[in-house]
């Protein structure tokens, strides 16, 4: 089941890349008493999250930022190894780079997807969300193959 609007979000743990090395980070953490912005891609450095998705929040971070947002962040079904990389090749300074390597965040949101046709296991789905203090406030999910209402415009758009 998909999480909805209004509820709380699962706590989980993702692996983000720290000074010492890999580091764990709670979900519970990362979005206590802050308005977050999260986006999932399917893969690092797959043509529609490298070209579009990732620039499209970070080009747009001060916007966000203006309208509340206290952090932004991108998950993938990619080790913390993997994450650490792409965020560093696409400038992503201002966004929080999280893997959720063995997809159980993405599975805890009812959000995971079977990618397995195109040699990539199970995955995430697209999607974007704007949680508030652990309570999700927005959710913008991507059909199949498309890119619209995840993107950093869409989210800008209803904040």
């Amino acid at each position: 089941m998909t999480i909805e609007t209004g509820q709380t979000l699962p706590d989980a743990t993702f692996m983000t890349m720290g000074e010492d090395g890999p580091a764990p980070l709670s979900a519970t953490d990362l979005f206590k008493g802050k308005r977050v912005v999260l986006f999932a891609v399917p893969g690092a450095y797959t043509p529609t999250c490298s070209a579009k998705h990732l620039p499209g929040f970070k080009d747009h971070a001060a916007a966000l930022k203006a309208k509340g947002v206290d952090t932004i962040a991108c998950t993938s079904v990619n080790d913390v190894f993997v994450m650490d990389a792409w965020g560093k090749q696409q400038g992503a300074d201002g966004v929080v780079m999280l893997a959720d390597g063995n997809g159980a965040f993405a599975k805890s949101l009812g959000l995971e997807m079977d990618a397995s046709g195109f040699g990539m296991g199970m995955r995430s789905q697209r999607y974007a969300m704007v949680v508030n203090d652990g309570t999700l406030e927005q959710l913008f999910v991507e059909g199949p193959g498309e890119f619209h209402v995840s993107s950093a415009e869409h989210v800008l758009d209803n904040l």
